[in-house]
């Protein structure tokens, strides 16, 4: 069993930068991929993020070149930096995380089998 914990949240203005983590509990960690969603009122869940388990990061359109995904092993720790915040990137964040051997996309959320409660980020204009 894998229990995730985000943390960092809070309210910026745009142009500024905030760090995400994500705690993890349970078994070894390496052996996840684990990925960044969020989710806007009113809007569905999309992705932000991934990494897998060689470390190859993935990132949607939006915030490709703003964002970085990262982890770290030995602290059971995964990471979102992200900078040059939008209001457009107003949304409760999630971490997410899966240990499949085969999945269709790292991008998919239906893959993830463990998600944290979620961590309120908040951009002013």
């Amino acid at each position: 069993q894998v229990q995730l914990v985000e943390s960092g949240g809070g309210l910026v203005q745009a142009g500024d930068s905030l760090r995400l983590s994500c705690t993890a509990s349970g078994p070894t960690f390496s052996n996840y991929v684990m990925g960044w969603f969020r989710q806007a009122p009113g809007k569905q869940r999309e992705f932000v993020a991934a990494i897998s388990r060689s470390n190859s990061q993935y990132y949607a359109d939006s915030v490709k070149g703003r964002f970085t995904i990262s982890r770290d092993t030995a602290k059971r720790m995964l990471y979102l930096q992200m900078g040059s915040l939008k209001p457009e990137d107003t949304a409760v964040y999630y971490c997410a995380a899966h240990d499949r051997r085969l999945y269709s996309s790292i991008w998919h959320q239906g893959q993830y089998d463990y998600w944290g409660q979620g961590t309120q980020v908040t951009v002013s204009s």
